[in-house]
């Protein structure tokens, strides 16, 4: 039936991982109309791209977790769309490489308006939303995904959602991105640490994998108390003002509670929800900073 295989597409895009790249292109657009440059349709381009490029990365690690085993047994996450048969691996495959070319439509006026660097970066997104489970050395699978998600979806996305903008960067958008960086960084963090037994049974080796459930723990509760508490505060201070952005350090009392839980529990249906949470976090940490940044100084 449609409406079954709409709900199907839906749930394997996955949306309580988008705030993840919604969020730095909030922020970048609020740092580039703090320096009196917005522009709406630059601004709703990288919104769209970003959203586009994120459903693509989950829709391929649906795929090739699927092709590598990864999703074998029970799983604690929610339901992979593919290994439950739901979904073709072949069409979930082209559904992928659909999406990455309907990216590709919002990121051409983004060329237009940033020229190559944006093309560099709009290619390496592509590339990296399928080598994140796909290709011969994949990235979630080998340790270094927590590295990449820091990157491209704090500096690089705040930086360049900036410079599509105002067409210049400045030293703000790259620093500002590293709370968004650090927050989707704990997003996977929670994830990791879910699926801990499952991913070192199928040889993936991520964070939690190779160094245990205490540093990822750890690794949690350092990138939101840098995120959401350090940066703010030094960004005020680097900036001589914007004060208005420390109603961004609000969500530091949610952050409280999915720390505890990230402490505290193991089970997957509790990690769920402490993951949603936590992309729930990111989105009201951006929102907050964006409006203090713009309006309360």
């Amino acid at each position: 039936m449609p409406a079954l295989s709409l709900r199907v597409w839906f749930d394997a895009a996955r949306p309580r991982t988008l705030p993840a790249a919604a969020s730095p292109v909030i922020m970048g657009a609020a740092l580039a109309a703090g320096d009196g440059a917005f522009h709406a349709g630059a601004a709703g381009a990288a919104l769209l791209g970003a959203v586009l490029i994120q459903i693509a990365a989950n829709y391929a690690n649906d795929y090739y977790d699927y092709v590598k085993g990864a999703d074998a047994g029970e799983r604690l996450g929610p339901q992979r769309v593919t290994q439950a048969g739901l979904v073709a691996p072949g069409r979930m495959r082209l559904a992928t490489a659909l999406v990455l070319a309907l990216a590709t439509l919002p990121g051409l006026y983004l060329i237009y308006r940033g020229g190559w660097p944006i093309l560099v970066i709009g290619v390496l997104s592509m590339l990296f939303a399928v080598l994140y489970t796909g290709g011969p050395l994949p990235l979630g699978y080998i340790g270094v995904a927590d590295i990449f998600v820091l990157i491209f979806f704090g500096p690089v996305a705040v930086a360049g959602t900036y410079y599509v903008q105002v067409q210049s960067i400045r030293a703000t958008p790259l620093f500002a991105g590293l709370a968004p960086g650090l927050i989707s960084m704990a997003i996977l963090t929670v994830n990791n640490l879910r699926d801990v037994d499952q991913d070192r049974q199928a040889g993936k080796k991520t964070l939690a994998v190779r160094f245990g459930v205490a540093f990822a723990r750890w690794e949690y509760l350092l990138s939101m108390t840098v995120a959401i508490l350090v940066l703010p505060v030094m960004l005020c201070v680097v900036e001589g003002g914007r004060w208005g952005a420390l109603a961004a350090t609000i969500m530091a009392f949610p952050a409280m509670r999915t720390t505890r839980t990230v402490f505290t529990q193991r089970d997957g249906a509790t990690l769920n929800a402490c993951l949603a949470a936590t992309g729930k976090i990111l989105l009201g940490f951006s929102v907050l900073f964006s409006i203090g940044w713009l309006f309360c100084n």
